[in-house]
């Protein structure tokens, strides 16, 4: 049994019987990102993947701009949680201890304990890419999730996030108890890993704030697709920061809210309600 569950035994009550059951939960552990022997933050997140978390951490928090800023990652089990102990190369060491802050957050949380209100709300980096997409391509963006979600075809409570690409599919994507944190985990892989999101989508199982999009800027990557509505702060910061958002995605529909330029018709698209006149009118 993977260590980001656990089984449970909870009594299933209905009006014609109660009985006791068998259940998967997830597990929600403290992990402490300590850079250069102070720590930083104190994230609640699934245990598991956590390589990944504090260097796509390290990264979408601008710790870090590349994987050579690392010397080295330990992964210390505490008796009350996780330390990922991030060792940074001197560039990297110097610029971190310039703008150290601490924080505690809750699940996933991604701005508790920001000193400022220009700290939130930084200036967003610009996502400058080429690439074009049809219908079909966005469709088989979401189509290409939930299958590789392990951990929440057990639990029903994880969220995931993807980076797919026309031409490769599903490239990686990661799960975790929190949004924030997943998204992490995949920007961690992404950098352990060489993967460009540069020509690529993420894709998302939540809602979209304004951080998931700061960080998919970060990444470089144009478009964000998810399954749940935007915050009307999301949307603003993915049209300056040059991202195509897409949100409330169904097997068969999306809604697209900012730079719909990347989105073509697709010739071959059959049974669509979409014609192609009405496409190139709408977007």
């Amino acid at each position: 049994m993977s260590e980001a569950l656990e089984r449970t035994s909870p009594l299933k009550v209905s009006s014609a019987k109660c009985e006791r059951i068998g259940r998967m939960i997830p597990e929600e552990t403290p992990i402490a990102l300590v850079y250069d022997g102070v720590t930083h933050a104190v994230m609640l997140a699934s245990p598991v993947d956590i390589d990944d978390f504090a260097i796509g951490f390290s990264f979408t928090e601008g710790k870090i701009s590349c994987l050579d800023d690392v010397v080295e990652v330990d992964i210390v089990p505490r008796e009350n949680g996780i330390e990922a102990r991030v060792w940074l190369a001197p560039r990297a060491g110097v610029a971190n201890a310039e703008r150290r802050r601490s924080l505690l957050g809750p699940t996933g949380c991604g701005l508790c304990g920001v000193e400022s209100l220009d700290a939130a709300l930084p200036v967003v980096q610009q996502v400058e890419s080429d690439l074009a997409l049809n219908v079909e391509d966005v469709l088989a963006a979401i189509d290409s999730v939930m299958p590789a979600q392990v951990l929440n075809a057990q639990v029903k409570a994880m969220h995931a996030a993807g980076l797919w690409r026309k031409g490769d599919g599903l490239v990686a994507l990661r799960e975790d108890v929190g949004r924030h944190n997943a998204l992490d985990k995949l920007a961690g892989a992404c950098v352990r890993n060489g993967a460009e999101a540069s020509n690529g989508v993420i894709v998302l199982t939540s809602r979209v704030s304004v951080e998931m999009i700061q960080k998919a800027a970060k990444l470089g990557a144009p478009v964000v697709v998810a399954v749940s509505a935007p915050t009307a702060l999301a949307l603003r910061t993915a049209e300056a920061a040059g991202i195509t958002l897409i949100a409330i995605a169904r097997d068969d529909s999306f809604e697209v809210f900012t730079h719909r330029e990347r989105l073509r018709h697709s010739p071959e698209q059959k049974n669509s309600t979409l014609k192609e006149n009405a496409f190139h009118e709408a977007c």
